[in-house]
């Protein structure tokens, strides 16, 4: 496994990179409560600064667990591509019609009443810390790869990670 800690610009890069690969992350809050709350959300827009944004309901469990708590992490998840991304941020609910008309596109329709629904927020999660790992080649050579070193007993250079410093 290869450690390369990105900063600043690169560590923005990155975090948009496998969030819009990735696209869907488990948001967590309530990080001090046991267990967490968790809940599955899509990707709607990750910013040049590695703020990543969110549409949800102003009445959700999550909103009202931000407003008590600015505190979130959010865990990116594709086994078969080996991309992964944790990411420790501050959250705020944005209610700004202009940035929700920017986020909102047809498939919202399926939890809203559309763009103008009285419900709708965005949420905008900003990296405090955050860690990815990543395979360095596609998911064929990083299987061949896996299968070679188990033939002969070794240890494959497959994972590139490292902290993410915005």
């Amino acid at each position: 496994m290869t450690t390369t800690n990105l900063k600043s610009s690169k560590a923005a890069e990155k975090i948009k990179e496998l969030a819009e690969a990735i696209d869907f992350t488990m948001l967590c809050t309530d990080l001090d409560s046991k267990p967490i709350h968790s809940i599955p959300m899509s990707t709607k827009r990750v910013d040049d600064d590695g703020s990543i944004w969110f549409l949800s309901g102003q009445d959700s469990t999550h909103n009202a667990n931000i407003r008590n708590d600015s505190k979130v992490q959010l865990l990116y998840s594709d086994p078969a591509s080996m991309r992964f991304l944790a990411v420790f941020g501050g959250a705020e609910i944005i209610t700004d019609r202009l940035i929700l008309n920017e986020l909102y596109g047809s498939t919202d329709d399926a939890w809203f009443e559309g763009v103008d629904d009285p419900n709708l927020s965005a949420i905008k999660v900003s990296p405090l810390d955050a860690h990815y790992w990543d395979a360095k080649k596609n998911q064929l050579v990083t299987l061949l790869k896996i299968g070679m070193a188990a033939a002969v007993g070794s240890k494959p250079d497959i994972i590139e990670h490292g902290n993410l410093s915005v």
